[in-house]
């Protein structure tokens, strides 16, 4: 790991010798802090970090950086801004504050130097839907070969990926990234402290929408992952050929392109894909003038696109379609969708981390290809901007060619049960409430053996708590 010294010398710009003990975490919440850690103190909205300085120190935590001054002088700090470079640091012993101007920055500074040191390969995956679920089907099939490591959760941002990088330690060979995109030049941002080598765009859509402006907007912001890519042969940028958006972000890297999709034009593709429902999916797989049939315990037909990422990830970093093959049916991976049974005995499929009319589509896909009452309890999915009104038209078109019932969750939940009538989907089919309590409360004495319920929306409407309120039975 990387060491306290070596944090001073990138931090101040002037060797130092002393402290040569590694850092055993780096966290920005004091409670996951654990002895020898290096506590961020960052201002947030709502948050101070720099009130948790005590907490951290007694938990352990050898140095925190700090970026305003303490009203306690019970701390010791090591002052970084204006210091003479001719003379020795005068370093306190642990526990110490490292005074810098932007806490933050410091931190991104300390990973980038960090990543420059790690002989590793990283992936790093973006795109409006799918890119969390690639991440993890990617970590796994490299990991048949390779020590792998990737970040947790959401750490996807200009502080979540910089702790990721540091949390690193020596022995680790590949590093797979999920990069989010919220401003135009954050991935250019993110791509400067971690350096890929190999990117993949999973799709444009049209979340984000309302602060991006528009899919072209999106299209991009997601391109300037492969614009940071190396030069052919180090650099490889995986693509989707089905997108046209992503497609032709081939003519904006320096770096090779692997073109993946469901068209025999593309470098990776698949067809004779089946759907087993809650059994999973079968397809055969194409690559180089080989071709493998595949079947994969992972619920949806659209996880096909996410097993082609994965695949065309380990392809390029040398696998064999036997490795990639072992890594796709043995791993843990169950891309968002969690199928659970109420006490009743219904079906839940529980596709509440998030939503978009591309993935609500989908999950509505996957409930068509299952037996029984189908149900679909469907949310507002927010941050369209221009594409609110026709994303939720789209989904309100298919939920009325699948579900024998629906219930529309929250305002924009409304334009999808009025689409769903307005193509046949009868009155009494279609119930609208305002929350997500609603929708359990009216659910929860009628479920019956051999019911299907789809439960899917954006994470704001807090939807999850539906299946918590059946899973009950209370």
């Amino acid at each position: 790991m990387i060491t306290v010294s070596k944090i001073i010398q990138v931090l101040s710009k002037k060797a130092t010798a002393s402290f040569e003990v590694p850092i055993t975490e780096a966290v920005i919440d004091s409670r996951k802090v654990i002895p020898g850690s290096l506590f961020i103190a960052l201002q947030g909205e709502k948050i101070d970090g720099h009130k948790f300085i005590g907490h951290a120190f007694d938990r352990g935590a050898n140095i925190a950086l700090i970026s305003k001054d303490l009203e306690s002088d019970s701390f010791k700090v090591l002052d970084l801004r204006n210091i003479d470079k001719k003379e020795d640091l005068a370093i306190p012993a642990f526990p110490f504050c490292i005074r810098v101007d932007n806490s933050l920055e410091a931190l991104q500074e300390i990973a980038r130097y960090w990543r420059t040191k790690l002989p590793l390969r990283v992936t790093g995956i973006t795109g409006s839907v799918g890119k969390s679920s690639t991440k993890e089907m990617v970590a796994e099939v490299l990991s048949r070969e390779f020590r792998t490591f990737k970040n947790p959760g959401n750490y996807n941002n200009e502080i979540g990926l910089p702790l990721t990088i540091l949390n690193l330690g020596d022995g680790y060979e590949q590093l797979v990234l999920e990069l989010g995109f919220y401003y135009p030049g954050e991935i250019t941002f993110l791509c400067e402290i971690s350096r890929p080598d190999v990117g993949v765009i999973t799709n444009v859509g049209t979340v984000h929408a309302e602060r991006a402006g528009s899919q072209q907007a999106i299209a991009n912001g997601k391109s300037e992952l492969v614009a940071s890519l190396p030069d052919k042969p180090n650099g490889t940028a995986i693509l989707n050929y089905d997108d046209p958006f992503v497609r032709e972000m081939a003519a904006k890297t320096r770096a090779k392109v692997l073109f993946y999709g469901l068209n025999p034009n593309a470098d990776l593709w698949a067809d004779e894909i089946q759907g087993k429902g809650l059994k999973g999916i079968r397809f055969k797989m194409h690559y180089q003038g080989r071709s493998a049939v595949l079947d994969v315990p992972i619920l949806g037909r659209h996880s096909v696109q996410t097993i082609l990422r994965a695949s065309a990830v380990g392809f390029v970093e040398g696998l064999t379609i036997e490795q990639i093959t072992e890594g796709l049916i043995t791993g843990n991976s169950q891309l968002r969708i969690v199928a659970v049974r109420t006490q009743s005995g219904a079906l839940l499929l529980d596709d509440t981390y998030n939503a978009t009319p591309e993935s609500t589509i989908a999950a509505l896909d996957l409930l068509s290809e299952l037996s029984g009452l189908k149900i679909a309890v469907l949310g507002d999915m927010l941050e369209l901007g221009q594409y609110e009104d026709i994303g939720h038209k789209n989904v309100g078109r298919r939920a009325a060619e699948v579900v024998n019932h629906l219930i529309a969750v929250g305002p924009r939940g409304r334009t999808i049960a009025e689409t769903a009538k307005e193509e046949g989907l009868p009155p009494t089919a279609v119930t609208c409430v305002d929350n997500a309590v609603e929708a359990a409360e009216l659910l929860r004495y009628h479920l019956k053996s051999g019911d299907v319920v789809l439960i899917k929306g954006s994470h704001g409407l807090r939807m999850d708590r539906i299946s918590s309120i059946l899973e009950a039975g209370k």
